[in-house]
């Protein structure tokens, strides 16, 4: 029996399973919205309601311990400045989880994970006028 064992082993050694997170949470704070599967989104979810409220406390401990959980300089950056004051008046539930669709090749259920406040950025006329022909 698996009582009180919280998290997804994803058949994957401890720092395997780390890195995956680490990717996917990078992911979703570059992007701001990222698809994969329920599961993956369910555990990476977790670890992005945790930096969120991290960042909005906005200290110099609480930035070294983003640090800690995602090595990336220019994300911690962007969470702290960007993303943080979004959820400025907000006691937590910072992410969606969508359920989409199921994968082709292996029938896997796939969600998106998003920020609440997503709304799609337009895209260059460029790239719409290349979409159109």
């Amino acid at each position: 029996m698996r009582h009180r064992k919280a998290g997804r082993l994803f058949s994957r050694t401890a720092n395997q399973r780390k890195a995956l997170l680490r990717s996917l949470v990078g992911a979703l704070i570059e992007h701001e919205r990222i698809e994969t599967t329920v599961a993956k989104a369910k555990e990476a979810r977790r670890l992005a309601e945790r930096l969120v409220s991290l960042a909005l406390r906005g200290d110099l401990h609480a930035r070294r311990l983003a640090l800690s959980r995602l090595p990336n300089k220019a994300l911690v950056e962007k969470l702290f400045k960007e993303i943080a004051p979004r959820f400025r008046g907000r006691a937590g539930g910072y992410l969606r989880l969508v359920h989409t669709r199921q994968r082709l090749h292996d029938r896997a259920q796939m969600a998106v994970l998003e920020f609440v406040d997503y709304t799609p950025r337009p895209r260059k006329k460029k790239q719409q006028q290349e979409a159109g022909s």
